[in-house]
């Protein structure tokens, strides 16, 4: 049985395909390229380019990456395989917008918690991240400050690391992620509660995140943002 969210002192929050729709951001980027080359695309079939290149031993560090990226999936999208645009969709990272949930549900759980953004993307495209979701943070790690991503799990101990210097364990942390291969899976072996935002639920696949080998059964589920803050707060009101 999960433990009550009250007995949590902090909430450690995957930002990219969490809080961030990354994966509108890069479908709708390509839908304008296409647009200006007189093409049309599937989003869902570009996705899954996407993944399969995003996750080939020669990638990059997000959103960066995304310029390597376009280049590979671009020929077969009969898309203009010229650097510009791979320029463009890795600077439309920068305009890419928060789940319609995420501001509101983070500004609800920043009254009870002490949050925390984990994410693999590098510091430049956090700090646009951050404005769309309305700065609640405490602290944020990026792959620039871990020098890893996740689901190493060095990325991990940096929080830990940073937990432990205010007194507190990561059993005091609630980590709360869609994506099963960076985070779900990773963090039960680490010992960590948390709390799957199934953010596809309604939708077939895996997208643009790279599919587990095998799924792992979290100790939350929910399928938005705004149904983990109305949770957490009725479970606050019947303590009172």
């Amino acid at each position: 049985m999960a433990r009550g969210f009250s007995e949590f002192k902090y909430m450690t929050f995957d930002v990219v395909g969490t809080l961030i729709d990354f994966e509108g951001g890069i479908t709708t980027c390509l839908a304008g390229i296409a647009g200006d080359a007189g093409v049309s695309i599937d989003g869902e079939a570009a996705l899954a380019l996407y993944r399969q290149a995003r996750y080939m031993p020669d990638a990059g560090l997000f959103p960066d990456d995304l310029l390597r990226v376009y280049m590979v999936i671009a020929p077969r999208l009969g898309l203009p395989a010229e650097e510009k645009y791979g320029v463009r969709l890795r600077d439309s990272a920068s305009t890419w917008e928060g789940f319609p949930d995420s501001a509101a549900a983070l500004a609800e759980l920043a009254k009870s918690h002490k949050l925390v953004a984990m994410t693999n993307a590098r510091r430049w495209a956090l700090n646009h991240f951050e404005q769309q979701l309305g700065s609640p943070f405490i602290a944020t790690f990026t792959a620039d400050d871990t020098g890893t991503e996740k689901p190493d799990p060095a990325f991990f101990q940096k929080v830990f690391d940073f937990v432990a210097s205010r007194g507190d364990s990561k059993d005091d942390i609630l980590h709360v992620a869609q994506s099963q291969y960076h985070d779900i899976g990773i963090s039960r072996t680490l010992g960590l509660t948390n709390c799957w935002i199934e953010r596809r639920h309604a939708q077939k696949g895996y997208g643009g995140t790279i599919e587990p080998e095998r799924f792992t059964a979290p100790d939350y589920h929910f399928t938005s943002m705004a149904a983990l803050a109305a949770a957490v707060r009725e479970s606050l009101k019947e303590r009172t």
